[in-house]
C-alpha cells in the first residue's frame, strides 16, 4: 500500500476506528518512513481531516478551552448524572472522601446518599453548597482564590490544608485524558492543586464523560498511572477503553 491515495484512506479509517493514530505504528502498518507519515498527516491536515499531535494525529481538535461551569453542565447532563450516580456507589460507611470540582463531580454530589457518617472535603462551592444540607455529611471546604469559571478554589491555602488530610478516595473531574500526556485542566493552579487531592488520598478515581477522551488542556495534572479506576459514557471508544485496560486503569462504563 504505498500510493499516497491509498495511505490517506487508511489513515482516515484508522482514525474513525481509533480516534488517534501514532506515526511509528503507520510505518510499520504502512511499510513507509516516518518523513513520509508525517508529510501524510501535514496534507491531511492541510484538507481539515484530522489534527496533528505529537507523534501523531487525532480526528477532532485535542485542545480544550476554559469554559464557564454553566455552560459546562449542559454539555451531556444526562451523561454526567449517570457517572455521578455510579461513582456515588462507591461511598462507603463512614468514609473521608475527596471531590475536586467540575460539572461532573456535581453530579456526583447531587447522587450522594450517606449510610452512617461521610467526611468530604472539596474545592468546589457548588459542591459544597449540595452536600451542607445533609445532617450525616460533614464538608471541609478548602480555602483559596475561587475561580468564577469553575466555582472552584486554587492556590497555596488550599494546597497547604491538604498536607493535614488522609482520604480514601478522590473523585477527579478533568477536562482532558490523553494517552499520552495524561490527565489536564485548563487552568495550571486548578492541576497543582488536583496533583495535591491525589497525594492525599489513596485511590483517584476519573469521572469524566465520553467527551473528554483525546483532548488536552493547558494544565497537566498527571500521568495515567497515578489513577485506578475512570467511570464515563459508551461514548468512549473500544479502542481507548482496551489501550486503557492494558495499562491497568479499570473503565467502568455506564
Amino acid at each position: 500500500m504505498s500510493s499516497l491515495a491509498e495511505r490517506h484512506q487508511y489513515i482516515i479509517n484508522k482514525l474513525k476506528k481509533e480516534g488517534n493514530v501514532n506515526v511509528f505504528d503507520l510505518c510499520s502498518e504502512l511499510e513507509v518512513s516516518s518523513v513520509t507519515i508525517r508529510k501524510d498527516l501535514k496534507l491531511l491536515e492541510d484538507k481539515d481531516l484530522l489534527y496533528r499531535t505529537h507523534g501523531g494525529a487525532t480526528l477532532s481538535n485535542p485542545y480544550t478551552v476554559d469554559r464557564s461551569v454553566n455552560e459546562k453542565e449542559k454539555i451531556k447532563s444526562g451523561e454526567k448524572t449517570v457517572i455521578g450516580e455510579a461513582a456515588a456507589q462507591l461511598i462507603q460507611p463512614n468514609d473521608c472522601i475527596l471531590i475536586a470540582s467540575g460539572t461532573t463531580v456535581a453530579s456526583l454530589a447531587k447522587s450522594i446518599q450517606p449510610v452512617g457518617s461521610l467526611t468530604v472535603i472539596t474545592a468546589a462551592l457548588n459542591v459544597a453548597l449540595e452536600l451542607i444540607h445533609h445532617p450525616d455529611i460533614e464538608v471541609i471546604q478548602l480555602g483559596g482564590m475561587l475561580r468564577k469559571s469553575s466555582s472552584s478554589v486554587t492556590g497555596l491555602y488550599g494546597e497547604k490544608m491538604l498536607e493535614d488530610f488522609s482520604c480514601s478516595k478522590l473523585f477527579l473531574g478533568v477536562d482532558g485524558i490523553d494517552l499520552e500526556f495524561g490527565l489536564t485542566t485548563t487552568n495550571m493552579m486548578e492541576a497543582q492543586l488536583n496533583r495535591k487531592m491525589i497525594k492525599a488520598s489513596q485511590k483517584t478515581i476519573v469521572l469524566a464523560d465520553s467527551t473528554k477522551f483525546g483532548k488536552r488542556g493547558f494544565g497537566k495534572i498527571c500521568g495515567l498511572e497515578e489513577i485506578e479506576e475512570i467511570i464515563t459514557d459508551a461514548g468512549v471508544s473500544n479502542h481507548m477503553v482496551e489501550t486503557l485496560t492494558s495499562m491497568g486503569i479499570q473503565v467502568t462504563i455506564v
